[in-house]
C-alpha cells in the first residue's frame, strides 16, 4: 500500500466530511434514525457516496476512490464523532476490503461498482456466538460437490444483515475458512435482530440451513484477515473520534455549568479529571493514526500497532463516555442528553468486530514472542 494522497489533501477531505455532518447529522437526525427498523440514515449515507466515501477503498477501474488506511481513519473519526448511522464498516470497508482481498476479478467487477457508488448495501458474516474473530470459532460450515456449495451454520453479531443486498460469509472447508456470496433474501436464511445496548447500531443472527452459496476467490484466512485490519483501523478512528468529541462536550459543559458561584471547571478535581480525559483521548487518536500508518506503509510491525489501537481506543473511549457522564451530573442521566448515545456507542464498539480482551491478548501475545536485548547494567 501507499498514502495517495498529501497532508493538504486528507485535511480538506476531513474538513469537508465534519462539514458534512454538522449540516446533516445533528443529534435530532441520530435520535430519528435510531427508531428506524433498518437504522440506516439513507440520505446521509447518499451524500456519503456521492462525495466518494462509500468508494474509499475500492480501486478506481471499479468506480472507487482507490484511497487506503489513512485517508480511511481520518474520515472515520469524523463519522464516529458525529454517531453516523451508515453502513460504513460493514459496507465500505469490511465486505469492501474481503472482495479485494480476494482477488477474484470477476466478483469484483460485479458487486464492488454498486458497494462504491452506495445503491449496494453489502456486509459479512464472520463470527459466532461467542464474538471471536478467529478461523478455528468459525461456525458455518461449506459443502462443496461438483463445483457447488451449501452452507450450514450460525454467524452472529453480523451489522445491517436485515438490509443487505450482498452477504458474503466466511464457511469452513477441508482446506480452511473460505469466502462465500449468499443471496440475502434465500428461502434457507433466517435473519434474527439481536437487542443492542446501543440503538445506532443494527446487529443480527443469520441461521443457513442448505444455503446455496458461491465461492469468491481462493484466497484464505489471510485476505480475510486483510480485510480485518482494515475494519478494526475504520473502528479505531470512529472511537478516536466518538472520544473526542464527548470530551470536548464535556469540557464545554464545565466552562459553562455555575455552581457555587463559579464555573464547575474551576474546581481542582474537574481540572485533573479533565486533563485525564485529555491525556486518553490524546492518546486514542495517535493509537489510531499509527495503526493507519503503518498499515499503509505495509510495516513490520503493523499487526501489533492495529491490536493495540483495537483494545486501547475502545478502551479510552469507554472511559471518557463513563466518566462525561458523571462530569455532567444528574442531566446527562437523562434520555434527553446526548451523553449516554456516546456511553452506548463505546460500550456496544468495544465488542464490535471482537473484543478490547481478544486483542490485548493478541497484542501481549506477539510482543511476548518477540526477541529483547536485555544486558546487564555496567
Amino acid at each position: 500500500m501507499a498514502i495517495a494522497t498529501t497532508l493538504e489533501e486528507r485535511r480538506a477531505i476531513a474538513e469537508t466530511v465534519r462539514k458534512l455532518m454538522a449540516d446533516e447529522n445533528g443529534e435530532k437526525r441520530v435520535r430519528a434514525v435510531m427508531e428506524t427498523q433498518d437504522g440506516i440514515d439513507r440520505p446521509l449515507w447518499s451524500r456519503l457516496a456521492e462525495m466518494g466515501i462509500a468508494g474509499l477503498l475500492v480501486p478506481s477501474r471499479f468506480g472507487g476512490a482507490g484511497l487506503g488506511p489513512v485517508e480511511l481513519e481520518l474520515i472515520a473519526e469524523e463519522t464516529g464523532a458525529a454517531l453516523a448511522c451508515t453502513p460504513f464498516l460493514s459496507s465500505s470497508v469490511l465486505t469492501a476490503g474481503l472482495l479485494v482481498a480476494s482477488q477474484d476479478e470477476a466478483a469484483c467487477a460485479r458487486l464492488l461498482p454498486g458497494i462504491a457508488a452506495g445503491t449496494t448495501i453489502a456486509t459479512a458474516a464472520l463470527t459466532a456466538e461467542r464474538g471471536s474473530w478467529k478461523p478455528e470459532d468459525v461456525a458455518v460450515a461449506a459443502q462443496e460437490t461438483d463445483g457447488a456449495a451449501v452452507l450450514t451454520g450460525t454467524a452472529s453479531y453480523v451489522t445491517h444483515a436485515g438490509s443487505a443486498d450482498v452477504l458474503l460469509v466466511v464457511a469452513t472447508t477441508p482446506d480452511g475458512p473460505a469466502l462465500f456470496e449468499v443471496a440475502p433474501r434465500n428461502p434457507g436464511i433466517t435473519i434474527a435482530a439481536l437487542p443492542t445496548f446501543d440503538r445506532t447500531l443494527r446487529l443480527d443472527r443469520i441461521t443457513f440451513n442448505r444455503v446455496p452459496a458461491t465461492r469468491i476467490g481462493k484466497a484464505g484466512w489471510p485476505a480475510m484477515e486483510a480485510a480485518l485490519r482494515l475494519t478494526l483501523v475504520a473502528r479505531a478512528g470512529e472511537q478516536a473520534g466518538g472520544a473526542r468529541r464527548i470530551f470536548d462536550m464535556t469540557v464545554e459543559y464545565a466552562r459553562t455549568r455555575i455552581q457555587f458561584g463559579r464555573p464547575i471547571g474551576g474546581f481542582q478535581a474537574i481540572k485533573h479529571m479533565a486533563a485525564e480525559l485529555l491525556l486518553e483521548a490524546e492518546s486514542a487518536t495517535s493509537a489510531a493514526r499509527d495503526a493507519a500508518l503503518q498499515l499503509a506503509l505495509e510495516e513490520a510491525g503493523a499487526g501489533e500497532a492495529i491490536d493495540l489501537a483495537a483494545f486501547a481506543c475502545a478502551d479510552a473511549f469507554a472511559k471518557i463516555a463513563a466518566t462525561a457522564i458523571q462530569m455532567h451530573g444528574g442531566i446527562a442521566f437523562t434520555w434527553e442528553h446526548p451523553a449516554h448515545l456516546y456511553l452506548r456507542r463505546a460500550r456496544a464498539y468495544s465488542y464490535l468486530f471482537g473484543s478490547s480482551d481478544l486483542y490485548r491478548e493478541r497484542f501481549l501475545t506477539k510482543i511476548s514472542a518477540q526477541p529483547h536485548n536485555v544486558s546487564a547494567a555496567p
